[in-house]
């Protein structure tokens, strides 16, 4: 995603929901069948099986009708059945409101503070209507309710003895604290506010729990990939982790996105061409079918040197992802790095070659090489 995130941000959004089921005391999470049968249940969501998502969220429901983290688990389904989420979705007020019903819970519950089940399950609630604010740029939306959930986040780090799956949030805040604000240095005076980090030690944290960690196994291939593309850009690096994630979870339309991209940094074209032609028009997801096209015209320009071609794949998948706002920037960066690489006329080139810059997140995730 092309998402300028503050950092408190990124610490906040991406730890937060699967900490809350993790095992901890409380009523869910000390009922060991009821929490194994949600580690499966969340398995079926990234792998987008969501009738039998849909049947674990119900026996759940029957067992504990009252409990916040029904809410917080169905609004992930929401979220990936529905991947973009957008403003504009018709599910966008099921979502919110059932992430406000969550919040509301926890918030009523008495000594929630020392409760961890509730704690985190109040995270969990927050962190997805973070996630969905800042996939969108809503900002005025993103700003008090980040301010208000950080105080939540740092109070579980007392709850970080024992389990593997925590590993990824000590390692997401480490390497973030450091490596955001370097990336972006407007965000430095952001960054001074919260403690040091170490970018060496939070990699190791992250690989840690990539080969430990119960449920955030996903988010930590997930975020490694990413860093290693984008922070660190070490493609060969990103690609073993992008690689497990689509082996893990070879259903997920996002997960298989990254995955084709990372083949095409690597230049390992074939492979990316297979998985191309195996997607494309079997979906009706039109947000993974922009990046089929945008990922069409790399082909083309790179593997075949068809720059005709190319010029229409590129054109397409911009037209097709522009109408998804923020949350589209990145493949349309990725489109108009292309078309300013292959468009004869030198003004076109360098208007191409701007938009590229001024959507780009990352400049030097480009296809240029």
């Amino acid at each position: 995603m092309g998402i300028k995130q503050k950092i408190f941000n990124l610490i906040i959004i991406f730890a937060s929901f699967m900490i809350a089921i993790n095992p901890a005391k409380g009523q869910v999470l000390k009922d060991t069948a009821t929490f194994r049968m949600m580690c499966k249940g969340v398995d079926y969501i990234y792998n987008m099986q969501f009738a039998q998502a849909r049947e674990v969220f119900r026996e759940v429901a029957r067992i504990y009708p009252d409990h916040p983290i029904i809410y917080v688990y169905k609004g992930l389904i929401t979220y990936w059945e529905n991947y973009p989420l957008t403003p504009a979705s018709p599910q966008k007020e099921v979502f919110e409101k059932d992430m406000e019903k969550a919040i509301s819970i926890c918030d009523k519950y008495p000594n929630l503070e020392n409760d961890p089940e509730y704690l985190l399950a109040n995270i969990g609630a927050r962190g997805l209507l973070l996630l969905f604010y800042a996939d969108n740029d809503l900002t005025k939306e993103v700003i008090p309710l980040a301010s208000s959930t950080y105080q939540y986040v740092k109070l579980s780090f007392n709850y970080t003895k024992t389990y593997a799956d925590f590993y990824f949030i000590t390692g997401l805040y480490n390497y973030y604290r450091e490596a955001y604000p370097d990336a972006h240095p407007v965000y430095k005076s952001i960054a001074f506010l919260f403690p040091k980090g170490d970018k060496a030690r939070g990699l190791k944290e992250m690989q840690y729990a990539s080969k430990n960690a119960v449920v955030l196994k996903a988010e930590s291939f997930s975020f490694l990939s990413g860093i290693y593309i984008s922070f660190e850009n070490n493609f060969d690096k990103a690609y073993q982790y992008s690689k497990a994630l689509y082996d893990l979870y070879p259903r997920n339309l996002q997960y298989i996105s990254m995955y084709i991209k990372n083949l095409l940094l690597v230049k390992r074209y074939d492979e990316a061409e297979n998985l191309v032609k195996k997607y494309t028009d079997k979906n009706d997801n039109n947000f993974f079918n922009g990046q089929l096209l945008i990922y069409n015209g790399i082909l083309c320009e790179k593997k075949y040197k068809d720059f005709r071609q190319a010029q229409l794949f590129y054109n397409k998948g911009i037209k097709e992802l522009e109408s998804y706002g923020e949350i589209g920037t990145e493949p349309v960066a990725y489109g108009y790095f292309g078309l300013s690489r292959i468009t004869a006329d030198k003004h076109l080139r360098k208007e191409y070659r701007k938009k590229a810059v001024d959507l780009a997140a990352f400049k030097n995730v480009n296809f240029d090489r």
